[in-house]
């Protein structure tokens, strides 16, 4: 994607997982924001330094342009830069684009090749459009946390934001394929990606097997409702994940157990047999399992190639050879947060790719005068927009008294 122009009107995650994606893939990216700093670097703990972690996480190999557009001056600038663009996305509410006149139908109008990538809760059009929503929300009103922890706990919520993550690697897909058309010379095109949809396709066979049934999930802990055993068992020490639904896998199971007449138990037989009787296998497993360790386990289950593995922390993740080897990690040095570890962009190439280092998310306003100059503005304009304030740079941010992180 070297050559990609995109100006990133996006903030907190969804959007700027898209586009953060966009510069790892080698996009230029500007990251455009108000003087203040876009609303994801307020969100923590955890802080580094006083820079939010949420932030630090999502904003890497990305130039930022601290901008009033509340202006006039701000709004024409970026007017300007977006007539220049391949791609342009945003996060915002439906219509606030529009009333800045920075909405598909304005930049189009100048730019007849522009992919624009509009992210929102609920869609650009329909009756919940003007409803707000995060991932929380989004997990809720998507049936999501309906289907996750235990038969009579409390609603769940997956820990990480789910729902934004898969929201934004989706619009970076459509963004490519919308990219690839406009390069083939078919023109651009207003893509409108919302999280409510892209968290009902994440439930893709949630949604088919109610369809097929007719009956809502059932809470079941870890355990699959398509494949008995297929979940997370005690042991000594810890928990044991194991799935051995295979016909095959399944007596090998029992007899590494030393109970091979479990396998004939008229109760289950076959895999619809385990499901119908989960509760009741659950207990006849439980109780082989709590006899070894995990450790234990993992090698007596290895030796029948039963599909297992321990239920990890993510010390014990980054402490094991498999993380070690996966080439995920990434790291920068931030001028104010210091080094950072996160996970990188790995697509598992054949060969390992060519190294290129990646950028730390960037300061408020840090690429203002850079951007500004490459998009064509003048010295004279440049001038008076940071001497009127309508265009910021770090050296004129003060730092913010609640978190000490600088704004």
């Amino acid at each position: 994607m070297r050559g990609v122009r995109v100006i990133d009107f996006t903030h907190i995650v969804a959007g700027p997982v898209c586009t953060m994606t966009l510069a790892d893939l080698g996009a230029d990216v500007v990251k455009i924001e108000p003087l203040q700093g876009e609303a994801g670097r307020r969100i923590g703990p955890p802080w580094v330094n006083g820079e939010s972690v949420v932030a630090l996480s999502f904003n890497r190999n990305k130039r930022s342009l601290a901008v009033d557009l509340k202006s006039e001056a701000g709004v024409s600038a970026v007017r300007r830069m977006v007539q220049q663009a391949d791609v342009v996305v945003e996060s915002f509410r439906p219509g606030v684009m529009r009333r800045l006149q920075l909405d598909y139908e304005s930049v189009v109008s100048e730019n007849s090749d522009v992919v624009y990538c509009s992210i929102s809760a609920f869609g650009q059009s329909g009756s919940f459009k003007d409803r707000p929503g995060v991932d929380g929300v989004m997990q809720a009103v998507s049936g999501l946390m309906s289907t996750l922890g235990e038969p009579a706990s409390d609603p769940a919520k997956v820990q990480i934001p789910v729902a934004d993550m898969v929201t934004g690697y989706l619009a970076t897909i459509s963004v490519l394929s919308a990219l690839h058309q406009a390069r083939d010379g078919r023109g651009g095109q207003h893509l409108d990606v919302s999280l409510f949809n892209a968290t009902l396709m994440l439930q893709q066979l949630g949604y088919a097997s109610y369809f097929a049934t007719g009956h809502d999930a059932e809470k079941i802990g870890s355990a699959a409702p398509y494949a008995a055993p297929n979940e997370a068992f005690p042991t000594q020490d810890g928990w044991i994940m194991v799935a051995a639904y295979d016909p095959n896998r399944w007596r090998t199971l029992c007899e590494l157990l030393g109970a091979p007449e479990v396998a004939t138990d008229p109760r289950f037989r076959s895999n619809a047999d385990r499901i119908t009787n989960r509760s009741s296998l659950r207990d006849v497993l439980g109780r082989f399992f709590e006899m070894r360790s995990t450790d234990e386990w993992l090698e007596v289950l290895s030796t029948g190639d039963i599909l297992c593995a321990p239920v990890t922390s993510y010390s014990d993740v980054v402490a094991s050879p498999a993380y070690r080897e996966s080439r995920i990690e990434s790291s920068f040095e931030h001028p104010v947060a210091g080094s950072i570890r996160v996970p990188g962009f790995v697509l598992g190439p054949s060969q390992p790719p060519v190294t290129r280092p990646d950028s730390p998310p960037p300061l408020i306003g840090e690429h203002s005068l850079d951007v500004l100059t490459e998009y064509g503005f003048a010295p004279e304009e440049l001038t008076e927009l940071f001497k009127g304030g309508t265009v910021s740079r770090p050296a004129e941010v003060h730092p913010d008294a609640d978190t000490g992180r600088s704004r």
